[in-house]
Order: structure tokens, then sequence, then C-alpha cells
């Protein structure tokens, strides 16, 4: 079994690759880097690039890949979409993560961009489904600069600050794969949730 993960960052290869040899040893994983989805997506709509990644997808499978995990929230949703089309399971890493949160009444979701949100409040609202869950959201002011040049630490530390300064929450949602290293410099008594180990773990169980 084989398992194609779509990423718009190099940086996600060496955080699924760890968390495959920590938590799935033996999964073959084929990654997919394109980072040019993300910025075409933000330029145009997530839309826009549904017929690149469709296309990217297909070439996946066929040459062997028995699911897809898209590591992208802003493309995720488009990703998920062509499960039909391809034939084999297309999953969104951030949809555990948000049904987890969905099952508190208050939550917060922190993103570096604003491209984020208008998915992820969707994912959001449809786990949530008839259950009333109070949604905020808040933008991480500066932090895809940093992201952009290059400055991970900093990157995480502006992200781990804006999750300290969260309160009336009962959990705390960071958005995008990339911020997933901030939940461990937070101080914060409120759960932080990430998305890269309960996605991978839904992909695994699918690709077997």
């Amino acid at each position: 079994m084989t398992l194609a993960l779509l990423h718009t960052s190099p940086v996600h290869v060496p955080v699924f690759e760890a968390l495959r040899d920590a938590d799935h040893p033996g999964l073959a994983l084929r990654h997919l880097v394109h980072e040019d989805l993300l910025a075409r997506a933000r330029d145009a709509g997530p839309d826009a690039v549904r017929g690149d990644i469709e296309a990217l997808l297909a070439e996946a499978v066929a040459e062997g890949a028995t699911a897809v995990l898209c590591t992208c929230s802003t493309i995720g949703g488009v990703a998920e979409s062509a499960t039909q089309s391809l034939g084999v399971p297309v999953l969104r890493v951030d949809r555990p993560m948000a049904a987890a949160a969905v099952a508190r009444d208050r939550v917060v979701v922190l993103a570096a961009i604003d491209d984020t949100l208008p998915p992820t409040l969707a994912l959001l609202a449809e786990e949530a489904g008839d259950r009333c869950v109070d949604i905020r959201t808040v933008l991480v002011a500066g932090a895809w600069a940093r992201f952009e040049a290059g400055d991970r630490d900093g990157y995480l530390e502006l992200v781990a600050a804006a999750a300290d300064r969260v309160t009336d929450a009962d959990v705390i949602v960071l958005a995008q794969a990339s911020m997933a290293d901030a939940a461990t410099r937070t101080a914060t008594p409120i759960p932080v949730l990430s998305s890269p180990r309960l996605g991978l773990s839904a992909a695994a169980e699918t690709a077997g």
C-alpha cells in the first residue's frame, strides 16, 4: 500500500516522514510537493487549481497510490472532492482535527494566512452538523511572512504566542499543518489541536 501526500511546501515532508516512522512503520509514502498550487489558490481561489490537482492525483494513483492525503488546508476541500473520479480515497489532513474540535463548545481557530480560514470554517461547520459551536478566528499577524522567509522558529513562536493569548475557549485549532510544532511551545492550559498526526493516522488506515 502506498499513500501519496500532496503538499504545498517542502517543510511538510520531514514532518510526515517522522510521524510515519513513529506511528506507521512500513507505510510507503510518496510526496508530491507543488508550492505553486497554494500561491495560485490564494490569487484566484481554490477552484482555480482544481484541474491541476485532479491531474496530479490521477498520476499518483496510476503509479500505485492506494490513497491520497492533502496536507494543505486551503486546497484540501478541492482535493477531497476528487475521491469519486479517482476511485481511491482522498483525505484532507485537517478533517479528523475538525471533528475532534467541534466536540467542544468554544473553538478558536488560528491561521497564518486568511485564505485558510474560509475552507477551515466550512469544514468545522460540516463536522459540527446541527451541534451549536461557538467558533472564533485569529489571524496571526506577521507569521506567514516569517514562514515564507524560512524563519521557522520565528513563525512557530508567533503562532505559540497567539495561542497563549487566547481566552474563553475550550480548544484551540491550528488551521495549517505547518503550525503543528507550535503546540509544543505554548503555555496555555487550553488544549491545542494540530492536524498532521491525526490526519496521517486516518489516511494510513484508509490506505491499508
